[in-house]
């Protein structure tokens, strides 16, 4: 028995939830709001699957929702104020040493990323974070693999300018 393109999409969006929504909070830093987008872009996929040609580019298609449901986010809402996280108290010094070494790398990588201009930071997020292969990052931005492939060492190499240990 075949499947619909509707249960398709539905398998999909279950199964890859959680990359759904790391790659939303990536760009939004806000847990609310990441499910938000995450909803939204489920909508929207269920609503056009019937769009999409050919049932192998369905993953891609969604995360291109996903990439696409958050710029528009961000640009309605303009980056409001991050919402704080919050850390329970230590046992040790050199557990407060530690973690607060982790924040302030995970503060500096979310600065940088932040001035990255959208399509440089989508490339990175997809490559390092979601550990996508070239051929699909193509695919989900809809570019050319060798556009994708410039502009992922030319991204690397501007952050390695800005940051000398990477």
């Amino acid at each position: 028995m075949r499947m619909t393109r509707e249960t398709q999409v539905q398998e999909l969006l279950l199964q890859q939830y959680e990359r759904y929504y790391r790659l939303a909070y990536s760009y939004v830093r806000n847990e609310q709001d990441a499910l938000d987008i995450v909803q939204e872009s489920a909508y929207r996929a269920m609503r056009d699957c019937r769009q999409v040609r050919n049932d192998t580019y369905l993953s891609t298609w969604i995360y291109r929702i996903v990439i696409n449901t958050a710029l528009e986010f961000l640009r309605k809402h303009k980056r409001e104020a991050l919402v704080e996280e919050v850390i329970e108290p230590f046992q040790t010094k050199q557990e407060f040493d530690e973690t607060l070494s982790l924040l302030h790398c995970r503060w500096e990588l979310a600065e940088i990323l932040e001035h990255l201009p959208a399509k440089d930071k989508t490339v990175i997020l997809l490559r390092f974070f979601e550990d996508c292969k070239l051929e699909d990052i193509a695919q989900i931005t809809g570019e050319n693999i060798n556009t994708v492939k410039a502009r992922l060492y030319r991204t690397l190499r501007k952050l390695r300018l800005e940051v000398p240990n990477i």
